[in-house]
């Protein structure tokens, strides 16, 4: 069967008002912007050249119009973005401090990306992707929890590259543990996963990334990357491990930058053209040499999505790696 898209990526889409300074009487400000790690990570697929699209659900609200506008904005497809008029578009407070890192209070009791129930998935279009790409975040609660593990069954047993950000978030869980036992439940699924540090031994239980790697690739995935912020990322499968060093910016905000590195690293996976098992070591590292590159542009300038750069820029980068 011939694939309509290269990504196809479920969970939550949402509004991040953003702190942006404070007005004339010292109110703190805050700035609309599209967001949810899953429509982040599709932003900087699509803007790499790549056919992407959204499985999720909004309000019919004036946050779910304009949410849903950004993604047909940014080339991907809305077709499967459920409309829901009987709650409202979640939202994200999102607190910046001054090293750029984020702090988030949701409103989401319940909020639209919980609601989408397994009735509402297109079995056919989930069977017509190479990539199907999904989190944490849509297992928080049901009928979204559901919906998830459906259509991860569709898309495995359709043959697709399944791709998994746990993008743990602990105020939306009732408790750590269950986090874990969700995470670890879908994990057997995953091809890929992408995870920050501290996820990963929030997961094994392990002292330090490099341990937890261990204790994750036994689970199923066949190449894990582990974010480590400014330093890079730890690149291992049951063959190598390597750091790969991130790019040298001052951070502004990292809203998105861990979706928009592995955007960036998906989208140069796509560009070889290959399977899981035949790629090298060091077609492997240049996948995480341009996620770096992508996220490296994105944490210089403010929100999710509105920063995550073009194709352009991110080869400019990626040449000037080279040289250095």
């Amino acid at each position: 069967m011939e694939k309509k898209f290269d990504v196809i990526a479920l969970g939550e889409l949402l509004i991040d008002f953003t702190e942006s300074g404070k007005s004339g009487n010292g109110m703190r400000l805050f700035e609309q912007n599209p967001g949810g790690a899953p429509a982040n990570l599709l932003t900087a697929v699509s803007h790499m050249g790549y056919r992407t699209a959204m499985i999720g659900k909004i309000g019919t609200d004036m946050h779910g119009a304009f949410l849903k506008s950004t993604l047909e904005q940014e080339g991907i497809c809305t077709d499967y973005i459920v409309e829901d008029e009987t709650v409202f578009t979640t939202l994200a407070f999102v607190e910046i401090d001054e090293k750029g890192e984020r702090h988030f209070s949701f409103a989401r009791k319940p909020g639209a990306d919980t609601c989408l129930s397994a009735a509402e998935l297109d079995e056919q279009i989930l069977k017509t992707c190479r990539i199907f790409h999904f989190g944490s975040l849509s297992m928080t609660d049901e009928p979204a929890k559901s919906a998830t593990t459906e259509a991860l069954r569709m898309a495995k047993e359709a043959g697709a590259i399944i791709s998994f950000d746990p993008n743990y978030r602990d105020a939306l869980w009732g408790k750590k543990s269950d986090a874990v036992e969700a995470i670890l439940s879908v994990l057997p699924y995953a091809d890929m996963l992408k995870i920050s540090d501290e996820e990963s031994i929030l997961l094994t239980g392990e002292e330090d990334y490099t341990k937890a790697s261990g204790k994750l690739l036994q689970k199923g995935p066949k190449l894990i990357a582990i974010t480590l912020g400014s330093q890079g990322v730890y690149l291992v499968n049951q063959e190598r491990a390597e750091i790969i060093p991130g790019t040298s910016v001052e951070a502004i905000d990292t809203t998105g930058a861990g979706d928009s590195f592995w955007g960036g690293f998906l989208s140069k996976y796509l560009e070889y053209g290959t399977t899981l098992q035949n790629m090298s070591w060091e077609e492997w590292k240049a996948c995480a040499q341009y996620g770096n590159a992508v996220a490296g542009l994105c944490v210089q300038k403010r929100g999710g999505i509105p920063a995550i750069p073009d194709r352009d820029a991110v080869n400019h980068v990626v040449q000037k790696y080279k040289k250095d």
